[in-house]
């Protein structure tokens, strides 16, 4: 038996979820993780990833050291060439580059991606830099790559884009609907938890998604749409729920506006017309909505399968629409939950790492806003809000943008149209990434800085129900590296000196807590929240406006943000790329179980092991009329790239619908999507693309175990069958 040297409690660096981990510790190695049950939100219960992987922390590709690429002359595009280098000459570099940049052409040829990763001390100190020093508001984050549609939505409708109920509340729930979320793999410890409503409480569950993904098993309607359809079921279900007088008149009454205009939009929306649309039955969609709208308590869950659309703003609103009309919001056990991702995109987006607001959503073109910031950082800020993340790459093309800052994210992974994506960023003067690993971004750039990971640094992490919560190091950092806030604030004072500032506030923070601190004074949503306060509760749901407030683990119990809820018309249509003679197929992307993102963590962990390579799933009878079997290997090609993988027949997909996971750089998904987006969101559509499949050999150089039979690969197998 191992005696720990010390066990330290921390938050799990994957999903959204942010559970609560004990970290043992022997001879600064990470041996075993455990949950503790006494501890939110999780109560014991890990998944796979929180429980398995945590190796990477230990891998030996981490990276050590800063790195100067040896051969910039070569261009972007030629393989690196790295020398060592000291923490001076590297910072010293990157503080000259983003300089020179900013004197030759102005802040706003500077791009930033904020990280998903970091801590929000990290966070909110890159923001600073990026605002006060470089004197832009161009910095986004992944969170534009998957609920960007969810946000915009939200906004629009209430004024808040957060999940509005918090996770104790999903055993309570009486009837739910979860839509375009594979919660099983994607949020496991959210999916237990509905699972019990079902099975202890015998909720109803209404699973509105084109794939069979677990949920289905347990629910009571499984509403199975094509894809791109969304829209017309939910406004179906909102047609039926009118025609029959099922919506709660004294709410929209008294905390709504625009719903009678709203009336006239619906009339076109029946369950018939939405069947012929969207293959689901007409009296399908009519259970659907008598169900939610009939309960006492009853919530929305959705993932990136409703927000990757370039029409994911109204799939929001629609949704939006729906629990307005039913009153189902603003109460214990109801409301509208977008499934946040990453373990602190919530947190990220918290922290400032948007192009148009400050922290919790502050907006920049406020001047009042302005300047309490202004006022504490002793600084003029700019009104203009940035560049996002989808037009930061466009803007490196037509070389408005000259210099990129990337902290913690993987572009070369995460935008659509990978091609398009590398041309851009080859055309910047200097690129720096700041990271644990060397990814495909990475390889690009002219300057690594090397961070530490989550078990390597303290501060905190906000999950997707706000929940603020303790991020503690377990483990020494390796080699050199250095927490991401650490690194910046030394930036940011060779930044200062090269200026000629001094920011009143500076960068001169000796723990993340000074920082919290700083962020709190400019946050009121934060302001009763402190270290202390989350050493003695072990989280706290923001707003938070005192010492005294207990937090808010549901919102709007009294007003939206805007006021009044407001009904948005919603019209049907899409812009999304539809299959055709060409390229007959639509292709998905999305994650599973054992991996996060684009691997970076995953794949430097024994998950890798458990499910090693992408695959193609496709149906049975599209398999069938293509000649193909489990284990085959095809070529999948859309009119942007040609990636080659093996195929997993598969009843979880629907025909003419295949699904590739995104997190495989050897078979990347994103070389398939297009970069074309939703307007008004700015998120690219990465749940319909226009694809072909043919049957070929097996590529030159594969690794070991390619040899062997598919399902003798770890996990993976046909979730079908398993289930």
């Amino acid at each position: 038996m191992i005696i720990p040297d010390r066990i330290v409690r921390t938050t799990c660096p994957y999903c959204g979820v942010g559970c609560q981990m004990n970290l043992k510790v022997k001879d600064d190695y990470i041996y075993a993780v455990e949950a503790p049950f006494d501890a939110a939100p999780n109560h014991g219960m890990l998944c796979v990833k929180g429980r398995f992987g945590t190796d990477y922390v230990k891998h030996p590709g981490r990276v050590k050291t800063p790195l100067i690429r040896a051969n910039r002359h070569e261009g972007r595009s030629a393989k690196p060439v790295w020398r060592e280098a000291t923490w001076g000459e590297a910072l010293d570099l990157v503080a000259d580059e983003l300089t020179r940049v900013r004197n030759s052409y102005g802040g706003d040829a500077i791009a930033t991606y904020a990280s998903a990763k970091a801590t929000n001390e990290d966070n909110y100190v890159f923001q600073k830099l990026v605002r006060a020093l470089m004197g832009t508001n161009n910095i986004d984050h992944c969170a534009r790559l998957c609920h960007a549609g969810s946000v915009t939505g939200l906004q629009l409708s209430i004024g808040s884009s957060a999940m509005s109920n918090s996770i104790a509340e999903m055993e309570n729930l009486q009837a739910f609907i979860v839509t375009g979320s594979n919660t099983t793999e994607t949020h496991p410890v959210i999916a237990n938890f509905l699972k019990r409503a079902v099975r202890k409480n015998g909720a109803k569950l209404i699973v509105i998604d084109p794939r069979r993904v677990e949920m289905t098993d347990f629910a009571t309607l499984w509403l199975r749409q094509n894809p791109g359809t969304d829209v017309a079921v939910f406004q179906a279900m909102a047609h039926t729920i009118v025609k029959e007088g099922l919506y709660d008149p004294d709410f929209i009454a008294y905390r709504t506006e625009g719903f009678n205009e709203y009336l006239e939009s619906l009339e076109t929306f029946t369950p018939e017309w939405a069947e012929s649309v969207s293959g689901v039955p007409a009296e399908s969609i009519r259970e659907a909505a008598r169900i939610y709208a009939g309960a006492e308590r009853a919530a929305i869950y959705w993932g990136m399968g409703i927000s990757q659309s370039t029409h994911g703003t109204d799939n929001t609103l629609s949704l939006v629409n729906l629990a307005l009309m039913c009153g189902h919001v603003g109460k214990a056990g109801t409301g509208l939950n977008p499934l946040r991702g990453q373990n602190n995109v919530q947190g990220c987006s918290d922290s400032g790492g948007l192009p148009n607001v400050f922290t919790a959503y502050q907006r920049v073109d406020d001047e009042a806003i302005r300047g309490r910031f202004e006022s504490v950082w002793g600084v003029a800020l700019s009104p203009t809000p940035g560049l996002t993340a989808t037009e930061m790459c466009d803007a490196c093309y037509t070389q408005d943008v000259r210099a990129m800052f990337v902290l913690g994210e993987n572009p070369m992974m995460s935008e659509p149209n990978q091609n398009h994506a590398r041309h851009a960023l080859e055309k910047l003067d200097f690129l720096v990434c700041q990271d644990i690993f060397i990814n495909e971004t990475g390889e690009m750039a002219d300057v690594i800085l090397p961070a530490t990971s989550f078990a390597e640094k303290d501060g905190t992490f906000t999950n997707t129900d706000r929940r603020v919560q303790r991020c503690r190091a377990a483990v020494p950092p390796v080699g050199n590296s250095r927490p991401d806030w650490d690194i910046l604030s030394d930036l940011g004072r060779r930044i200062e000196a090269r200026l000629g500032m001094q920011l009143s506030a500076g960068f001169d923070y000796a723990h993340p807590e000074a920082i919290w601190d700083e962020m709190r004074a400019v946050t009121p949503d934060f302001w009763g929240i402190d270290y202390a306060r989350l050493e003695r509760e072990g989280g706290v749901h923001w707003p938070c406006p005192s010492f005294d407030h207990p937090g808010t683990p549901y919102l709007f119990a009294d007003e939206f943000p805007r006021g009044r809820g407001k009904f948005w018309e919603v019209r049907y249509g899409t812009e999304s790329e539809q299959p055709d003679a060409d390229y007959p197929f639509n292709l998905s992307t999305g994650r599973v179980l054992y991996h996060w993102s684009g691997s970076t963590m995953t794949g430097r962990s024994r998950l890798e092991d458990i499910y090693p390579e992408a695959v193609c799933e496709i149906s049975p009878d599209d398999a069938e009329a293509l000649g193909l079997i489990t284990g085959d290997w095809v070529n999948v090609s859309s009119r942007r790239g040609t990636i080659t993988l093996r195929v997993l027949v598969t009843g979880r997909s629907p025909r003419g619908t295949v699904f590739v996971p995104f997190h495989f750089a050897e078979a990347a998904a994103n070389l398939l999507t297009l970069d074309r987006i939703d307007e008004r969101a700015k998120i690219p559509d990465y749940k319909n693309t226009a694809v072909r499949i043919e049957k070929t050999a097996a590529p030159a150089g594969l690794d070991e175990g390619y040899d062997e039979h598919l399902f003798d690969r770890g996990a993976i197998k046909d979730p079908v069958q398993i289930h």
